[in-house]
């Protein structure tokens, strides 16, 4: 089982690494401290299973799996974060990823999780699967959520790195587009959401979750 850790904490990482080596025929081949790098490494390593945090800068781990299961579709995406409400979880799977573990849980369920997802099974912890599946009998999505599913990836993308405090010509060279293009993105989402302003761009992706609101420049 080769697996590629993703976790902006490097003491998270340092201790989900010591539990995985601890595991028989496990190894981790590759670590990302971010959404985008995780891409990067699943597409050079091709993994089995990536361990994807959520809350990363750069590219979040949702859109993070959702690129992985594009550009590199042989690796799986095993979803690890401390995040336990439903529209996570949903996201995340809808996303492409093949499971979801709340940071919380016990060693042993770790290994269940990576089992399961290499037998090509969905893994849910617990603690969000049965919010899950009467999320998902009982209603819809709601009017902004439905919102954030019209926008584009690269939309996303853009707006999450504007809610980060990005510049324009910051995001031009993260995204390796013109200066002109990001602009274009910026404009496209203020006008796809009618919000008209910076300030409210970042609430809004601090609403979706693209973003935490417990960054400190937020």
């Amino acid at each position: 089982m080769r697996i590629l850790l993703a976790d902006d904490h490097a003491l998270v990482r340092a201790g989900i690494r010591a539990l995985i080596e601890e595991m028989e025929g496990a190894t981790i081949v590759a670590e990302a401290s971010n959404g985008r790098e995780a891409v990067a490494l699943a597409k050079a390593h091709s993994p089995d299973v990536v361990v994807m945090d959520i809350s990363m800068t750069e590219l979040n781990g949702i859109e993070a799996t959702a690129r992985i299961r594009t550009e590199a579709p042989g690796s799986r995406v095993l979803i690890l974060s401390m995040h336990t409400t439903d529209d996570f979880v949903r996201r995340a799977l809808k996303a492409g990823a093949s499971g979801y573990l709340v940071k919380d849980s016990a060693p042993l369920e770790l290994r269940m999780a990576l089992d399961a997802v290499l037998r090509n099974e969905v893994y849910l912890s617990p603690r969000v699967s049965r919010g899950v599946v009467s999320g998902m009998v009982g209603r819809g999505a709601d009017a902004s959520e439905s919102m954030l599913d019209a926008l584009t990836p690269r939309q996303r993308e853009v707006l999450q790195l504007i809610a980060e405090g990005k510049s324009t010509k910051e995001i031009a060279f993260a995204l390796s587009l013109s200066a002109k293009t990001v602009e274009t993105h910026r404009a496209t989402l203020m006008e796809r959401l009618d919000i008209h302003d910076i300030a409210g761009l970042v609430l809004f992706a601090v609403r979706h979750h693209l973003v935490s609101a417990d960054r400190p420049d937020l």
